[in-house]
């Protein structure tokens, strides 16, 4: 306590110019025989505080509400979902909302006086503090807010209520918004209105904040500024050529097609430029669009077919067998496998016999010690 004392009275002087000249002039002894007190009213010590912090080191306003801060009131966060044709090509969502504003009878006071009482459950806190007794010697304290005042630390007389809001100092309030989602936007992207939550006296009203949640396309997939589309063909489109139409996101009608004589193997990718997504904040640049290819094949083909096949496909790979060799070999049969599959229920049953062989070890090790004991 000394040390502020001391730092006290230093701010004091240097605040004060009389002072301040009598000090570089006389010293500190002049000061303390009272030269230049200008009759003993002196500073409030608690000044240098409420000019650094805007408040004194208690937790009051030192006299002075300059500096005095507003808590800020919570933000509210909705999803906003939206397709994308809406990211592709801009859209505007109206969105009705209810929230809390402050009573325009009473001004946020709650009452029609403009008074208050401190609230005598929790001395004007607006906490109450339970004990609870865990056992022997050892106790829970914890902190809740007022049942009384619902936490504000005041309550208002029944006679006093502002007939509009009843004394909760807020009403409600139905409003429209506008939300404007741009080209590009991204899944996760937020578009903030500011200072339209709930509102609640001596606070800063927070913001409404929608986030950008894309649904699912049946068709479309989209990565990043790029977009992606699955495409079947058949054996005959992608030996012999295809051409089909694709529907874009903003209704444009897009003709694919093979250059000629070009083969599509399966699982080929090809793009095109600028038919991709917007960027976001420069529409007018685009990503690609990858189309992904796969190719159905039949699943049996007649003898009379595959002749007629092979006369204008390239010749198949010459291998010689004699007969004699066909006599020693054993006959086999292909049979279709799902590869991922089969391979994941090796590595299970490999990870099951390992952990046999484990237990066993451990075992027998248990029952060599038994013996020897």
């Amino acid at each position: 306590m000394l040390q502020f004392k001391e730092i006290a009275q230093a701010y004091e002087v240097l605040s004060d110019p009389e002072k301040r000249e009598i000090y570089d002039q006389y010293g500190e002894d002049a000061l303390k025989e009272g030269m230049g007190s200008g009759g003993g009213g002196g500073h409030n010590p608690f000044d240098i505080f409420e000019s650094l912090f805007g408040g004194s080191p208690f937790g009051g306003a030192g006299g002075s509400s300059r500096g005095r801060r507003q808590r800020r009131g919570e933000d509210v966060i909705q999803p906003l979902k939206v397709s994308l044709e809406d990211l592709y090509n801009g859209a505007s969502k109206k969105l009705s909302l209810s929230r809390n504003v402050l009573c325009s009878k009473c001004k946020g006071k709650g009452s029609k006086s403009g008074a208050s009482m401190k609230c005598r459950g929790c001395q004007g806190s607006g906490m109450k503090v339970s004990v609870r007794h865990l056992g022997p010697s050892m106790i829970q304290q914890m902190q809740h807010p007022c049942n009384e005042c619902k936490g504000t630390g005041e309550t208002i007389s029944d006679r006093d209520r502002c007939p509009q809001c009843k004394g909760e100092k807020v009403v409600q309030e139905k409003k429209v918004l506008e939300v404007h989602v741009e080209k590009g936007m991204q899944n996760g992207q937020r578009v903030t209105f500011p200072g339209e939550a709930d509102e609640a006296p001596d606070t800063v009203t927070g913001d409404i904040v929608f986030v950008v949640q894309q649904k699912e396309h049946p068709k479309f997939k989209r990565k990043g500024d790029d977009l992606f589309v699955e495409h079947a063909l058949t054996l005959t489109e992608a030996l012999c050529g295809f051409q089909f139409i694709l529907t874009h996101l903003d209704s444009r009608q897009l003709l694919i097609k093979s250059q000629p004589g070009e083969v599509v193997k399966p699982d080929q990718f090809k793009a095109i430029n600028d038919e991709g997504m917007p960027m976001y904040q420069r529409p007018f640049m685009k990503g690609k669009l990858y189309i992904h290819f796969t190719v159905d094949f039949p699943e049996f083909l007649h003898p009379e077919q595959c002749k007629a096949i092979e006369t204008v496909l390239p010749a198949r790979a010459a291998t010689q067998i004699r007969d004699m060799e066909l006599d020693e070999c054993e006959e086999t049969t292909l049979h279709d496998v799902n590869i991922e599959e089969e391979m994941r229920r090796k590595q299970q049953a490999a990870q099951e016999a390992y952990e046999e062989d484990d237990d066993d070890m451990h075992g027998g090790a248990q029952r060599v010690q038994c013996a020897q004991q």
